[in-house]
């Protein structure tokens, strides 16, 4: 037998993390890794957060899963404090951002069914999206890398370039059920909406009665400066899906909606089963515990701020490689005149620097968003260090 326990679908690296301790992960020989990369922005709170331990610690030795047949205190109580943070009126708990998504698409296509309005099943989406690896989420893309080889996929998307509202409102029609769009792009490449692109989608909604879907499962929690990117743009969604930071390293993501857009969840419409346990629930109280105030986000707003004018500082050292910043907050990238991928290696293998690469040729930065100066006049030392001993490729 030549394949591996684990299924080969990962290409992973030689970085073997066995412990964890705030910004560093530690490999099996004690190899230390500055962790800018937060297991692809979910350890918002770094690693071995205390509030976050004691609170999963607490919650395994009284009460980890029951299931979905009875009552949720603990469930009943997270979901109240994300409805009175945000736009929703209601919450359903999943394990993962893509679960969240298709919950998320689910309610969008249920609204229109309970409307009256079957016909209306179509989700346009955008170019470079990445929105999960089910069935689902796959068909809601145009990227080949995710879909081939998976087909037949799922019917009802239409897919338009990202940020061009005209081609977006173009593709409109009677079987139109709304957009599916994340504010900023991350595996496409750090790539925020503008706003004339998310007020127009919302004003079409609003006048044809779409729904707005947001996908802010890399992009919020915190991670923009804001609970959630969709704030800087002044607009609120229909229905958002969330994960990755919310539980702070634990499995969880919840789909969020307003009263009339979740007109059609009703009993049986709708599952899971581990989906909102009790174990859950304690880490994602205990991540919203720490940021969900002003205080911490105007900290990740600054950080943010001395973060990305030290690269704009750094960068033009090392402009045969670097050519420019991007994005929100602690959701930041540094575009490449090479391929990314290539470098976020050598960052790591050689500068001990975890990375990770993006499209567009973009390196991805994602550290904790509880960050201090230090780590930030080391982060920059070692992307310096790491682009001055990288070799460019010759062109072909």
């Amino acid at each position: 037998m030549t394949i591996t326990a684990l299924m080969p679908v990962y290409p992973r690296s030689g970085v073997r993390p066995v412990r964890g301790e705030g910004a560093y992960l530690f490999g099996e020989k004690g190899e230390r890794y500055l962790d800018f990369a937060s297991g692809i922005a979910v350890n918002l709170l770094g690693h071995g957060h205390p509030h976050l331990t004691k609170a999963i610690q607490d919650q395994a030795a009284t009460l980890m899963h029951v299931s979905n047949l009875y009552g949720s205190p603990q469930g009943e109580a997270l979901a109240q404090r994300l409805v009175d943070l945000t736009f929703a009126d209601t919450v359903f708990f999943t394990n993962s951002g893509a679960e969240a998504v298709e919950c998320a698409i689910k309610t969008a296509r249920r609204f229109h069914y309970a409307a009256g309005n079957p016909q209306r099943h179509t989700l346009i989406t955008f170019s470079n999206a990445f929105h999960g690896r089910t069935l689902g989420t796959i068909s809601a893309t145009n990227q080949d890398k995710m879909r081939v080889g998976f087909e037949p996929l799922l019917p009802g998307f239409a897919y338009a370039p990202f940020d061009d509202l005209e081609a977006a409102l173009a593709l409109v029609d009677d079987n139109t059920a709304g957009f599916l769009v994340e504010p900023i792009q991350g595996e496409g490449g750090i790539r925020p909406a503008s706003q004339e692109f998310m007020a127009g989608l919302r004003k079409i909604c609003d006048e044809k009665g779409l729904m707005l879907v947001l996908d802010e499962v890399q992009c919020g929690m915190a991670r923009t400066g804001k609970l959630y990117a969709h704030e800087h743009y002044g607009i609120v969604p229909d229905i958002m899906a969330t994960a990755k930071g919310i539980g702070g390293g634990f499995p969880l993501g919840a789909c969020l909606a307003t009263e009339q857009a979740a007109q059609g969840m009703v009993v049986g419409t709708h599952g899971s089963t581990y989906g909102g346990n009790p174990l859950a629930m304690a880490a994602g109280n205990a991540v919203l515990d720490v940021v969900a105030n002003a205080a911490f986000l105007e900290q990740v707003w600054n950080a943010s701020e001395r973060l990305r004018a030290a690269l704009g500082q750094m960068l033009p050292n090392h402009d045969h490689l670097f050519d420019s910043v991007r994005g929100i907050g602690l959701m930041l990238g540094v575009k490449l005149k090479v391929d990314s991928r290539a470098f976020v290696a050598h960052a790591r293998d050689h500068h001990g620097l975890l990375t990770v690469a993006a499209g567009e040729n973009v390196v991805r930065i994602l550290p904790p968003l509880n960050i201090e100066e230090h780590h930030i006049t080391e982060f920059v030392e070692k992307l310096s260090a790491a682009a001055a001993s990288f070799e460019v490729p010759a062109a072909a």
